[in-house]
């Protein structure tokens, strides 16, 4: 069984992977900034028979990432799988968006990832392990409104797939996922075009979302199976399509959806 690290593992997405791993059976640390949420989640886990534990780290700080990797390799002796989860959005058009929001939401989506992958490739290596990148439509697409969240997801994706080509002979797998809309919570942490909470500005007006587990389920199996690439639900498989067959349709859609 694999020793699994996941990001944000506290919340959401990251949660509900945290769960699905554990219950197959392999250990899993959760990072999270709640440290609190991070122990809870993994005392649950360990209460029902699995390996967990939790760990602080905020993943826009190098150090913690640095630290968190150490903790997981010395109590367990490495890492096999690094799920990259963590990550916050934010509403507002470009116009009238602060670049200090966009800033914001790079440093946690994008850089919070590389970081963590940087402080545990090492191990990675050494164990022929996977890395999970929690993309987006918005990896692959616009996204009216999220100019900063479309722009970190697009360049985890360029990352993460340079990253797979560096090493593709060195045995390391690297899986990226790309949901649709799941209910996750991250629209009600959202921050407006000023950094300020955005509240009921961050809704999608999306009425069927998918709900974590499922996601993580889909998520689960593309990893354990090798994927590449990883769709979750099936709009993400159809804007995909779209947007590479028919870019104007899919951008009229996109934006009767966010601005109408």
């Amino acid at each position: 069984m694999s020793d699994v690290v996941i990001t944000g593992g506290a919340h959401g997405i990251g949660a509900a992977l945290a769960r699905r791993f554990a219950h197959a059976g392999h250990a899993v640390a959760v990072l999270d900034r709640d440290l609190a949420a991070a122990e809870a989640l993994a005392a649950e886990i360990a209460a029902g028979g699995g390996r967990s534990i939790g760990i602080g780290c905020d993943v826009t700080a190098p150090e913690e990432c640095s630290e968190a990797t150490a903790s997981v390799v010395a109590a367990w002796g490495g890492i096999d799988i690094l799920v990259n989860n963590a990550g916050i959005t934010h509403v507002g058009l470009v116009r009238e968006t602060d670049v200090d929001v966009l800033r914001r939401v790079m440093e946690v989506n994008f850089f919070g990832a590389v970081q963590c992958t940087k402080a545990a490739l090492p191990s990675l290596l050494s164990r022929r392990g996977a890395i999970v990148v929690l993309s987006s439509v918005a990896g692959f697409a616009p996204l009216a409104t999220r100019a900063g969240y479309t722009a970190s997801k697009h360049a985890l994706e360029g990352f993460f797939h340079t990253l797979r080509a560096e090493h593709a002979r060195d045995g390391l797998r690297v899986t990226v996922v790309r949901p649709s809309f799941v209910r996750t919570g991250i629209g009600e942490r959202a921050l407006d075009a000023t950094g300020r909470p955005a509240g009921a500005d961050a809704r999608t007006g999306v009425r069927h979302e998918l709900a974590p587990e499922a996601a993580a389920e889909i998520i689960f199996q593309g990893v354990m199976r090798g994927r590449r690439n990883v769709w979750v639900g099936r709009e993400a498989q159809l804007s995909w399509w779209l947007r590479q067959l028919w870019p104007s349709a899919y951008d009229h859609l996109m934006l009767r959806r966010t601005l109408d």
